[in-house]
């Protein structure tokens, strides 16, 4: 891509590398005003020889006139620099920069403790180009760093990736020796596939991918493929923005089944994430004994009663004519928060998801019913079934271990997907969306606040609303705008605020601003 830039566009290499170093800046300078009272007394940037570190010296430039104190340890020596990245080592030094030059033993030793006693560590160590493991003082330095950090679950040192964190492997693959984790990985034109889908993805912390001067074209060009990233980008096309003469028949009814006792809440939760994604309308079944609680949840819900047995599961009549009442007029079906796990209960939704037309999300509970039944997915009315496990329900539906999904999980989506001829949102650190066909997205928005009860529930009325507002043309791309703003959403309530006390109904809530942050997004980049 950096090559062609320049043949093509008569871009430099050279104006790339002040691109990337500057927006590394500025994300650093974005988390330090957020993280920080007061300018971080010490900002120390790890370079390598190579082009990563020629990043690592302009993003030093760029932070010293505006902090404190910015040093530069350089794991070579200046000699060993070349073309660019010397360059810009040169113009480091022309401005007085400091830089520690690490070759032996004794420099390491004068290096270690201006790395553990800073605010902030940026890593432009090792880039994108790395073969092998880290060796030598590298591979001490990223081990050294994650035990300061511990691991980067602690507030300091604020560490920030350059491009990638050193140590990954670009393609995907293992890594085979130590890798920093970041807090944030800032990272240039697109992600690269490790940092999607390897199991050391979760190293770059935070991802963000940041323009530095590569044309659109030219990523549309060299990124062709079954697996792509869900950036706004892929959402241009969608019709975000509605029509001045607007009315809540055009924006779709969802139908929620959901809720038992102990847990209406999810069928509340599951109704608020379809209200607050833009459904025009959303009606509630949940069984009798909580259709008062659920129905005093949100004054906006219609609701419907689902007689029950003795046992409180949901009675298997009800999928028979009665029901078909119930489902008249509906756009879209979500199926499972909170349902339970009676036995006729999870008939019930075998009967439902296996009798309705309509386009469906099952989630939680309805996918607990096919456990043991999973190939009678396939057998069904719909043209249209989207399955939203995490980890877990996906192991066992397949009758696997849950490492073994974790072990390659755009394999396990991409086979799930084609098995049952379902569309499949697998839950986890960067969500994948893989379609009957293949076809693959990978989510990265998100945070920690996430990990809470209810957020699944949310996540279910988020992709039933915007099936109704955006139909199943193309569904895999309006699936993945909805894990997409599930995960915006929670970002955005970390700007004043800290992860851990995130809860669902703030991340439904926040799904408008979510909304607004993706169009900004587009007018901004698209």
């Amino acid at each position: 891509m950096d090559r062609l830039t320049t043949e093509r566009y008569g871009i430099s290499q050279a104006q790339l590398m002040e691109q990337a170093g500057k927006a590394v800046a500025e994300v650093v300078l974005q988390e330090v005003s957020r993280r920080f009272e007061a300018p971080a007394r010490k900002v120390v940037v790890l370079c390598g020889k190579g082009n990563n570190g020629g990043d690592g010296f302009v993003a030093a430039r760029h932070l010293k006139p505006e902090l404190r104190h910015v040093t530069t340890i350089l794991f070579g020596t200046a000699n060993e620099m070349r073309g660019d990245a010397a360059a810009n080592l040169q113009l480091w030094r022309d401005e007085r920069g400091e830089c520690v030059f690490v070759s032996d033993e004794e420099t390491w030793k004068r290096a270690a403790p201006l790395i553990q006693t800073a605010d902030v560590v940026v890593d432009a160590m090792l880039g994108t180009g790395l073969r092998g493991a880290a060796t030598g003082f590298v591979a001490n330095a990223i081990e050294s760093l994650n035990d300061w950090s511990r691991n980067a679950t602690g507030a300091v040192p604020l560490i920030v990736a350059v491009d990638t964190p050193s140590g990954l492997p670009s393609d995907g693959a293992r890594a085979e020796g130590p890798v920093v984790r970041a807090h944030a990985t800032v990272t240039f034109t697109a992600p690269k596939m490790g940092q999607l889908v390897s199991v050391n993805a979760d190293c770059c912390g935070a991802l963000m991918v940041r323009a530095i001067g590569s044309p659109a074209e030219l990523t549309e060009e060299l990124g062709q493929g079954s697996l792509k990233w869900a950036g706004p980008d892929e959402f241009l096309k969608l019709p975000l923005v509605r029509q001045a003469d607007s009315h809540k028949g055009l924006y779709g009814h969802v139908l929620v089944v959901a809720g038992s006792l102990g847990k209406s809440g999810a069928a509340v939760l599951a109704g608020a994430g379809a209200l607050k994604a833009g459904a025009g309308l959303v009606t509630i079944a949940t069984p009798a004994p909580v259709q008062p609680m659920v129905a005093a949840g949100q004054p906006e819900f219609m609701t419907e009663p689902l007689s029950v047995e003795a046992d409180g599961s949901i009675a298997v009549s009800d999928t028979s004519s009665g029901f078909a009442e119930v489902l008249s007029g509906k756009t879209v079906l979500a199926v499972g928060p909170g349902l339970g796990q009676k036995p006729g209960t999870q008939k019930f939704v075998r009967a439902l998801v296996g009798g309705t037309e309509l386009p469906t999300i099952l989630d939680a509970d309805g996918l607990n019913a096919f456990a043991g039944h999973a190939d009678a997915l396939r057998e069904r009315k719909s043209r249209f079934l989207a399955i939203t496990p995490h980890p877990g329900e996906m192991a066992r539906l397949l009758g696997i271990k849950n490492a073994d999904v974790q072990k390659d999980r755009v394999r396990v989506a991409q086979e799930a997907a084609v098995r049952w001829n379902v569309y499949v949102l697998l839950k986890g650190f960067h969500t994948i969306l893989s379609g009957p066909d293949r076809q693959t997205f990978v989510n990265t928005t998100g945070n920690p606040g996430l990990a809470k009860g209810g957020s699944g529930d949310v996540l279910t009325g988020i992709l039933a609303a915007l099936t109704g507002q955006f139909g199943t043309e193309e569904w895999l791309r309006v699936l993945a705008l909805g894990a997409w703003l599930h995960g915006k959403a929670a970002e955005t309530l970390v700007e004043d605020a800290e992860a851990s006390g995130i809860l669902a109904s703030e991340v439904a809530r926040a799904l408008p601003y979510a909304r607004r942050e993706l169009l900004d997004e587009i007018c901004r980049h698209g």
